[in-house]
């Protein structure tokens, strides 16, 4: 499973970055607002930190609207995924830019037949949102499995499952025992993924067992 970090702050993708554990990034105009900068100033700074995707999204609700926004984003760098939400303008101008080679993360799905739409429309990535789905009531991990049984029923799908609004290290797991392609996270869940109690404690007994014996490596 690749993981993508979902954030516009910089020096947190740099940090993920340098671990080795870094994908891609995803973006949005609510995490761009929050950095207080530019949102073409903080895409090219993210390319730059990172060879993988990177997914920019538009703001605008009509199809001509989208494919001038996707066609500036692209420009910013050769590593940009065109952000689209699932409308029917944006399954359009999907469609529009797969067939010329543009990269395209279709964002917003709440089900099923939404992302076989996606799929039918070419769409480079589907992002389910399992979060929000929970916060009304529904399993959002449903939708997960639904996904992905369907994408791997028809050979032609080359659309990858995106698992977004990912709130707790639960989810992670659940979509990637589901075969999700791709789990996109917020810093701080990526920083809980290391967290253990077990090891925690077995890293102080070690340290005070070795500690003991007066010795050094080096």
């Amino acid at each position: 499973m690749k993981f993508f970090v979902d954030t516009a702050e910089v020096s947190e993708i740099r940090a993920l970055a340098e671990s080795g554990l870094l994908d891609g990034v995803t973006t949005n105009p609510s995490l761009i607002a929050k950095s207080g900068r530019p949102m073409a100033e903080v895409i090219k700074e993210i390319c730059d930190i990172t060879p993988g995707p990177v997914s920019a999204e538009v703001t605008a609700t009509d199809y001509d609207g989208m494919m001038r926004e996707g066609e500036h984003l692209g420009r910013i760098a050769g590593n940009v995924v065109i952000k689209l939400p699932l409308t029917e303008a944006g399954l359009r101008a999907c469609k529009h830019m797969v067939n010329n080679g543009v990269m395209v993360n279709v964002t917003l799905c709440f089900s099923a037949a939404q992302a076989l739409l996606a799929a039918k429309a070419g769409a480079t990535y589907i992002s389910p949102f399992v979060g929000r789905l929970d916060d009304i009531g529904q399993d959002g991990m449903t939708l997960i499995a639904d996904t992905v049984q369907i994408y791997k029923n028809y050979d032609a799908i080359r659309t990858e499952v995106l698992v977004a609004s990912i709130r707790h290290p639960i989810h992670l797991i659940q979509a990637a025992k589901m075969g999700a392609h791709v789990a996109t996270l917020p810093p701080s869940v990526i920083k809980s993924l290391y967290k253990h109690p077990l090891t925690d404690r077995g890293l102080e007994s070690f340290l005070a067992d070795w500690k003991k014996t007066g010795q050094s490596i080096l």
